[in-house]
């Protein structure tokens, strides 16, 4: 049993722990969040396109010859085309899953999330095999830097650094870019936007792609400091990433990545102090405290809906 001192001690490097989880969390919740801002609809098979980022990290990196060679310009290159293979996943499934369903109430495209997620868990099982796959070696892992008992590896540094690029990089589309303008209009009233020349299924299938390639971006991230994959990887993350998404307010993009590493940090903790039986269980309690006592999240606001 650990004393107050020698807890105190692991604290730090917990810490690190719990932000880099946390980051990888806030990447997946964005696609949550932005789905569920432009259209109301809870997008449950997001969690699998993050499977499917990172398998196909895992075939490219081999394919290209950078799973035997670690380097940056191999991450990159892998990431580029996981991402890019995921946007075009969520493209399609929008257009061929959702788009179908636009005006079919709330129900019908809830429970096709729920199928589409299904399908792609058990193609991926078909097409890449059940058994897990251990993820290439992109980096060589070594310590990046040092503080007393603190240590930081060079991939913690790479999913900090790139999560907060992509994190600014969205950001910067939302608020600084007319795609951007035309998707908070849309979020704020589909109807009026479309009266307005603003191109409503444009942007929705935009909306899909940005929110599958920062799935896409979290597989590859994942496989690199917990090598392990497998095609049943998305559900629990996936679940993980909408709590977070509703911790921070479902809709509102800065409070997915804050939700995202709230839940990671507290997962990290109750892991690390108490035991690793419950980090999987606190993301339910987490849902159902917030639900309880601020349904709206964080940074969400209560929204009047006219009957």
């Amino acid at each position: 049993m650990l004393d107050f001192q020698q807890l105190m001690q692991i604290l730090p490097q917990q810490l690190v722990f719990g932000v880099t989880l946390g980051m990888i969390y806030g990447l997946i919740a964005l696609g949550y969040t932005m789905v569920y801002g432009v259209l109301k609809l809870i997008n449950f098979a997001h969690g699998d396109v993050y499977m499917v980022g990172a398998m196909t990290g895992f075939y490219v990196a081999h394919a290209l010859g950078f799973a035997g060679h670690p380097s940056m310009v191999g991450l990159l290159v892998t990431l580029v085309c996981s991402m890019a293979v995921c946007a075009l996943l969520g493209a399609l499934i929008e257009r061929v899953a959702y788009r179908p369903l636009r005006g079919a109430g709330r129900l019908a495209p809830l429970i096709t999330a729920i199928g589409v997620s299904l399908f792609l868990e058990n193609t991926g099982q078909v097409l890449f095999g059940a058994d897990p796959k251990f993820f290439p070696p992109l980096l060589e892992s070594r310590e990046f830097g040092r503080v007393g008992a603190l240590s930081i590896s060079n991939i913690q540094a790479v999913v900090l650094a790139t999560t907060l690029l992509l994190m600014a990089g969205l950001e910067f589309v939302v608020m600084r870019t007319r795609f951007g303008r035309a998707m908070r209009a849309v979020s704020f009233d589909a109807p009026a936007a479309a009266l307005m020349g603003v191109p409503v299924d444009r942007v929705i299938l935009g909306t899909f792609v940005l929110g599958s390639a920062l799935a896409a971006a979290a597989g590859i991230l994942v496989g690199l400091s917990n090598p392990k994959i497998d095609p049943l990887m998305g559900i629990m993350p996936g679940i993980k990433a909408f709590v977070a998404a509703v911790l921070g307010g479902i809709g509102h993009i800065p409070g997915a990545m804050v939700g995202g590493l709230v839940l990671g940090i507290v997962e990290t903790l109750v892991s690390g102090y108490l035991s690793s039986t419950y980090r999987d269980a606190i993301a339910f309690v987490v849902l159902i405290a917030i639900l309880l006592y601020r349904p709206t999240g964080l940074f969400g606001s209560a929204q009047t809906e006219k009957v």
